[in-house]
C-alpha cells in the first residue's frame, strides 16, 4: 500500500520469537531443569537457547544455518551444558536417552518434526512445548484424526493448543498467526505391548473406514498373543463412550488410548 514501507527480505522463511514472556512460558511449563535433557529444533539466534541454558538443562541446540550457528557458539560458549549442532532438525538423530523439546519450529516441517518425535515409539520422547503454524496445531489437535498416522501421534501423546500466538511475537511477523502446542506422554507410551495393540486396530480401521467398530476389530492380535472377541470389543467400547456399531474411525484420540489400555489389560 501507498505511505508503507516495503518488508525486509526474509530468504530464509525464518521468524524468530522475540516475545521474552511467551519464551520464559514455554521453559517453564517444559520442566527444564538440572539433569534433564532438553532439544532447541531451529534454534535461530538462541532466544529460547539462552532460557533454557539458565534452568541448568542439558541443551541440544540444532541449528543449520551457518551465520546463526557461529553466533550461537559465541554467544553460549561459557554455557558447557549447551552444545549447538549445525544441522538440519529433519535428519539428526535423536537422543537414546529420554529427551524434551522446546522450539520455535519452522512452520512448514510442523508434520515431517511430529512423524520424527512421536511416529517411533523406541524413541524416548518425553514432551514438548512448541511454536508452531495455526493450521497444522488445529490438524494435530482434532478430537476425532483425519487419518490413522495422525490417530497414532494423538492416542499415545496429549497433544492440546495452549494459546494463540500473535504475528507480533515475531520478527519478522509470520503472515498467519501461529499456536502455542503442548505435548505429554499418555500411559500409553509405558507399553511397547498396547503401541502394538494400537498399531493393529488402526491399520485394520482405517483400512475399512466405513465398516462397524465391532466387525474390524475383534479377530485382531491382543497384546497377550490371543485373538479379540467380539463380546470384549463391545464391552471395552461400551466403556470409553463408543458405539460399538459405529466405524472405529469415529472414535476421538482419547477413546483410542483408553479403548487400548483397556484391551491391553491396564487399567
Amino acid at each position: 500500500m501507498a505511505g508503507q514501507r516495503p518488508a525486509a527480505p526474509n530468504p530464509r522463511g525464518a521468524h524468530f520469537l522475540r516475545d521474552h514472556a511467551l519464551i520464559s512460558q514455554l521453559v517453564r511449563a517444559s520442566g527444564a531443569c538440572p539433569g534433564r535433557l532438553v532439544l532447541d529444533l531451529g534454534a535461530g539466534h538462541g532466544a529460547i537457547t539462552t532460557v533454557l541454558a539458565a534452568s541448568g538443562a542439558r541443551v541440544i541446540a540444532v541449528e543449520r544455518d551457518p551465520q546463526a550457528v557461529r553466533g550461537l557458539r559465541r554467544r553460549l560458549a561459557r554455557s558447557p551444558q549447551v552444545s549447538v549442532v549445525a544441522a538440519d532438525l529433519r535428519e539428526i538423530p535423536l537422543p537414546r536417552r529420554q529427551f524434551l523439546v522446546v522450539a520455535n519450529i519452522p512452520f512448514s516441517v510442523s508434520t515431517a518434526l511430529l512423524r520424527k518425535l512421536a511416529g517411533d515409539p523406541s524413541v524416548p520422547f518425553a514432551g514438548a512445548e512448541l511454536i508452531t503454524g495455526w493450521g497444522a496445531a488445529r490438524g494435530f489437535t482434532r478430537a476425532v484424526p483425519r487419518n490413522a498416522e495422525l490417530a497414532w501421534w494423538a492416542a499415545r501423546y496429549q497433544i492440546r493448543i495452549v494459546r494463540r500466538v500473535a504475528p507480533q511475537s515475531f520478527a519478522p511477523p509470520p503472515r498467519a498467526e501461529a499456536a502455542y502446542l503442548s505435548i505429554r506422554p499418555r500411559a500409553l507410551t509405558g507399553s511397547l505391548s498396547g503401541q502394538r495393540l494400537l498399531r493393529r486396530m488402526l491399520r485394520a480401521a482405517y483400512r475399512s473406514p466405513q465398516r462397524p467398530a465391532q466387525q474390524v476389530l475383534p479377530g485382531l492380535a491382543a497384546s497377550d498373543g490371543g485373538l479379540l472377541s467380539r463380546t470384549t470389543v463391545r464391552l471395552a467400547l461400551s466403556q470409553v463412550g463408543g458405539d460399538p456399531r459405529a466405524p472405529a474411525t469415529w472414535l476421538t484420540a482419547s477413546q483410542w488410548h483408553r479403548l487400548t489400555m483397556l484391551l491391553a489389560g491396564s487399567r
